[in-house]
């Protein structure tokens, strides 16, 4: 077992109590201190000011609906006045918002109705019937083309406008993705991104300061929660690129936020050893929060399984999480000194990995812990509903390591082990810290079979499971995106 914060890896004294030990509240107060909103409870927000600040022109709204909806940058001409738009008034803090009804429990189409009335039906856009990057690739284009041509209003709103993403993590990530365009494509800025937690772990919303929960039951959260999103300060986001190639084969349900590819590579500058098969597949995709492999992706396999296959069961964060538990339970995590199935070993069996450490250019490999059964590269502070596994570490012990304070902006992933189910339960009720393995600008993860036919992996929550084999290796390689995320803070 790891040492004990009091041994020098954290700055928490033992005489403070964690938030995991605090005597809880009415659910009410709780929620809305836990969403961030006690600051601004006596203030009061004016609806019809609230409302002028965010709300686009009629003309600028109906012309980018159609423009998604026609999949045309210029299907919302007929809407653009003639005489230009020197004289209409401009919000000064325009807002989209983007909702996912199924999030949240039985209160997603609630708060679609309330976001809709406050603000306007075409700024308010289903995730159902409105994907991301439709609204990126003609909504916004339609207001860039208009401001080009000249349009003030249209030049002031692209200027100044900002996302609501009301949702989960996976929501969130999906529309910072897709967000990423405009860098890749030089239409900045990018607007920041502000969150309504939806979701059952909502580590995102949690790392800027919007709390891990919404406020159902207090009938002005809306508003203050809007109006934070519009004066909000922004910081930055890392994001990575992750790079699967497998060997002759396609990835086992693989998530939605990772897809095939066909032109990448890995880092040459690292050699592969061994032979190559005569074909390799590759698969792609960007995570924000963090990318895991072993026991704890296995849990979530089965969970996302058994919501899907019983919807009914998992209704709301609360059953989500007995749920969760009951898979940590039943998957061999807490029993893996009683049994020989191979499955249930350690990773070192069938993990190599190399990292690029803090301002170097130079692969090095890392040795895996011989009882870590679970290797978590982290982006933020938070992970797991909240938890800080990596923990608030010292500044002998980040010296005598060779670590950095860490941040969600400075090019580095936190890399820790979990061991069996009991050390990563004190992990998570941050009793411990986990195993602290390196930080690193890039990761290279090599896997080979042996006595294992598949390993489970994780990105921001999406499991799914990679088939491995004994004759050749399954490479995963991470590398820093090169435009950062643009995030509100809500605190």
């Amino acid at each position: 077992m790891d040492s004990p914060p009091s041994e020098g890896e954290t700055s928490t004294s033992q005489g403070e109590l964690s938030p995991s030990r605090t005597v809880s509240r009415s659910s009410m107060m709780e929620s809305i201190r836990s969403y961030g909103l006690s600051r601004l409870a006596g203030i009061k927000i004016d609806t019809d000011e609230l409302r002028r600040r965010l709300l686009m022109p009629q003309y600028l709204r109906l012309a980018m609906l159609d423009s998604i909806t026609k999949k045309d940058v210029d299907g919302g001409d007929q809407h653009f006045p003639s005489s230009g738009s020197a004289d209409v008034p401009c919000p000064e803090s325009p807002m989209i918002v983007f909702i996912n009804p199924r999030s949240g429990g039985r209160n997603g189409p609630v708060l679609k109705e309330r976001l809709q009335k406050l603000i306007s039906e075409e700024q308010v856009l289903d995730l159902d019937d409105v994907k991301p990057h439709e609204f990126v690739r003609y909504g916004l284009a339609c207001i860039e083309k208009w401001a080009n041509d000249g349009d003030f209003c249209a030049k002031e709103i692209r200027q100044n406008i900002r996302i609501v993403v009301a949702g989960g993590d996976g929501t969130v990530g999906w529309v910072l993705g897709c967000l990423g365009e405009l860098n890749q494509n030089g239409r900045e800025p990018v607007p920041p991104v502000a969150i309504i937690p939806l979701g059952t772990g909502n580590d995102l919303s949690r790392s800027f300061g919007w709390g891990g929960s919404y406020p159902f039951t207090w009938k002005s959260g809306i508003k203050r929660t809007l109006h934070r999103a519009s004066v909000g300060p922004v910081s930055n986001l890392d994001s990575w690129h992750v790079v699967v190639q497998v060997p002759g084969g396609e990835v086992a349900d693989p998530p939605h936020s990772l897809k095939a590819a066909e032109e990448c590579s890995l880092d040459k500058t690292l050699e592969i050893e061994g032979d190559l098969p005569d074909k390799v597949n590759f698969y792609e995709g960007v995570f924000y929060n963090y990318f895991s492999i072993g026991m704890d992706a296995k849990v979530a396999y089965g969970f996302h399984h058994f919501r899907n296959e019983k919807p009914h069961l998992a209704q709301g964060p609360l059953a989500n999480k007995i749920i969760y538990s009951g898979y940590s339970c039943s998957q061999g995590w807490f029993l893996t000194t009683c049994t020989s199935d191979p499955s249930l070993r350690g990773l070192k069996n069938i993990l190599k990995m190399h990292v690029k450490k803090v301002n170097s250019t130079e692969w090095e490999q890392i040795p895996v812990p011989k009882s870590v059964r679970a290797v978590v590269a982290l982006n933020l502070h938070n992970y797991g509903s909240g938890r800080n596994p990596w923990g608030n570490l010292k500044p002998k012990y980040l010296e005598k390591r060779g670590f950095v304070e860490a941040r969600s902006d400075d090019g580095l992933l936190e890399i820790f082990g979990l061991k069996e189910g009991w050390h990563a339960s004190f992990v998570m009720t941050e009793l411990i810290s986990a195993k602290h393995i390196a930080q690193a600008a890039s990761i290279r993860m090599e896997l080979r079979g042996g006595e294992w036919k598949e390993a489970f992996m994780q990105m921001d929550g999406e499991p799914w499971k990679q088939p491995i084999c004994n004759d050749y290796s399954t490479f995963v390689e991470i590398n820093r995106v090169p435009f950062q995320s643009v995030m509100v803070n809500g605190e």
